[in-house]
Parts: C-alpha cells; sequence; structure tokens
C-alpha cells in the first residue's frame, strides 16, 4: 500500500480523531462557551461576564464586549482576552445582526480588551480599522502585547493559546468623533486614570459611555500604572461633558450610578490616605483608617477580590498621595 493509502486510511479510522482534536487544542486553547448577551440601549449591547480575574475554568473570560449597532454596520469597544473569546463574540454578534463589523475600539492596552482583536480580523478582513490612543497602540505593539498574551496563557492553563497579537491600525485621542451613519462616537480622554491610555466611547445618541476600566462594577480598578486622582478628574470631566445616563464599564454590569459609586470609594481610599499624609502618619496607620471609612466599608462585600488587593490600593493612594504633598 501506497503511504498516501495509509495515511488516508488512518485519518479516517475512528479512534484516530480524539488524539488529533487533543493535539490541536495543545497549539490552540478551546472554545468559549456563549456568555450572555444583553441589550443596554437602542444601539448598544453587550457580551457580558460575572467573572473579573482569568482562570482556567473561564477561559480567560473576565471582561465585557460591548457593540454599537449603527446603519453602517457593528463597531466593536473591546473584544477579549483571546481569540477563543473574540470567535465566541462573534457568534453572539450574529444573533443579534447579519451587519458587518465596521470598526474596533480598545479602550487600554490591558489583554484582556485586545487579545480577542484576532478573531474579528479573521471575521472581517485585514482591513478592519482598530482605533486606540496613541499610548495604548504604543504599548500593544510592545512589549506589553506579547506579555499580555504569555499572562493569559499562564493565568488560564492554556486556554488561550493560539491567540495572536493583532495592534491596533488607527489612533485616536480627546475629542475624536467617528461617524457611522445614524451614529457618532466621541472619545473622550483626560490624562493617566486607570492607565495613561485611557479611552472611553460616548454613544453620543443614546446617551451611553463605554469607560473601559476606567469604573467598573463591584471590582476596584487596578492602578499599578493609573492614578487616584487622574480616575477621581476623568469622572468629574466625563460627568460634565456628556449627556449619558448609562455607563458601561469593562467590568460588571452596566450602571446609570457607577460613576458616583466608583467616585465613593476612591474617594474614600484616597482622602484618608491623603489626611494620613497630611498628619504625617505612616502607611501602616493608613490602612485600618480607610478600612474603616463608611465610604469604604459598604464595598467590602460584594467586590471581587476585595482581601486580597484593597492592601496593595491603598499603599498606591498612599504612595500617590506621599508624591502629591511634595
Amino acid at each position: 500500500m501506497r503511504w498516501g493509502g495509509v495515511l488516508a486510511a488512518a485519518s479516517s479510522t475512528p479512534h484516530w480523531l480524539p488524539l488529533a482534536r487533543a493535539a490541536d487544542e495543545f497549539i490552540r486553547g478551546p472554545a468559549v462557551p456563549d456568555y450572555p448577551l444583553k441589550r443596554l440601549s437602542p444601539r448598544v449591547a453587550m457580551v457580558w461576564t460575572p467573572d473579573g480575574f482569568p482562570t482556567p475554568e473561564n477561559r480567560g473570560m473576565m471582561a465585557n464586549i460591548t457593540f454599537v449597532q449603527t446603519s453602517e454596520g457593528v463597531v466593536v469597544v473591546d473584544t477579549g482576552a483571546s481569540v477563543q473569546i473574540g470567535e465566541m463574540a462573534v457568534r453572539r454578534l450574529r444573533t443579534l445582526t447579519d451587519r458587518p463589523v465596521v470598526a474596533i475600539i480598545n479602550t487600554h492596552y490591558h489583554g484582556d480588551h485586545f487579545l480577542g482583536n484576532q478573531a474579528f480580523v479573521q471575521a472581517s478582513g485585514a482591513a478592519l480599522p482598530i482605533y486606540a490612543h496613541p499610548v495604548t497602540r504604543q504599548h500593544i505593539a510592545g512589549v506589553e502585547g506579547n506579555l499580555w498574551r504569555s499572562m493569559m496563557e499562564r493565568w488560564t492553563n492554556g486556554a488561550t493559546l493560539g491567540t495572536d497579537v493583532v495592534v491596533p491600525n488607527r489612533e485616536a485621542g480627546h475629542g475624536t468623533e467617528l461617524r457611522f451613519g445614524d451614529t457618532t462616537l466621541r472619545l473622550h480622554h483626560h490624562g493617566t486614570a486607570h492607565t495613561p491610555g485611557d479611552v472611553c466611547v460616548e454613544v453620543v445618541q443614546d446617551r451611553v459611555v463605554c469607560v473601559g476600566d476606567v469604573a467598573m462594577n463591584r471590582r476596584i480598578a487596578n492602578l499599578d500604572e493609573g492614578s487616584f486622582l487622574g480616575t477621581l478628574r476623568t469622572f468629574d470631566a466625563l460627568e460634565r461633558d456628556t449627556r449619558a445616563t448609562l455607563w458601561v464599564p469593562g467590568h460588571g454590569d452596566a450602571s446609570a450610578t457607577l460613576l458616583t459609586e466608583q467616585r465613593a470609594l476612591f474617594e474614600g481610599i484616597y482622602r484618608t490616605c491623603e489626611q494620613a499624609v497630611k498628619e504625617g502618619q505612616p502607611l501602616e496607620s493608613a490602612k485600618p483608617r480607610v478600612l474603616a471609612d463608611a465610604r469604604v466599608k459598604k464595598f467590602a462585600q460584594g467586590t471581587q477580590g476585595w482581601d486580597g488587593n484593597i492592601g496593595k490600593y491603598i499603599s498606591i493612594a498612599y504612595l500617590e498621595a506621599e508624591k502629591e504633598a511634595f
């Protein structure tokens, strides 16, 4: 028998199929099951996840993916943490509309918000516009892109394998307006908040703003690269400059009161640390004062990752207040 015949016979033998699938999943992580699709306004819908952190069980699905339907097609705000998550989002989108995807906006350079770009480019073509702040584009094109890809693989025990970094190909900043037929998207950037490159996306006609990770619902925004004061200034500017009636976070449910609630938490953490610095009190004294603050205590129950992270956020706030004092 010729080798071609041997290979053909082997490939048609049923007991080979599980091995082939296992080999494929070793190179490429498994598919992500469908997540709920929520309608938020006439134009805006969201693929929502209850999880706030990546695990092997959720396969990295820990950030919301938002669709804005326009008369020209769909704009996707953030695409998830892997090609598999992006593919799931494409499936969910097709239950909503058959209109093409006409653009992506990445709100910042953390991998749970841009690593799904690959799936949408594969579905829509390499020319698909992907917008991001110049700082975000620079970070994704640099070491941050592959660093986040590697971290997601590690955190999910390989579930995101097969994901490639697709860098945004358009730059956009504060005041940029993107018009898609009957819909205007206005971008807002007010300096360092969650990161130095955050953009918030205002869906003008629906009075909805996608805030990325500038604010989160029942999860504290990581501020390792950010600023408490910058976040509070961003909240003020968004409330002043938009007519929003709904805020859509990168993590957690959309809410009309999201910025009010996050402001109270951030003020409780930062202003208490600021006062401790003014009084010459060390960081060790600031922590119990923050935890006793009424604005902070109400978030201790029901906020994901609270016990493991609140100490770090108090430290970041204290160091920022200390810096501001000099």
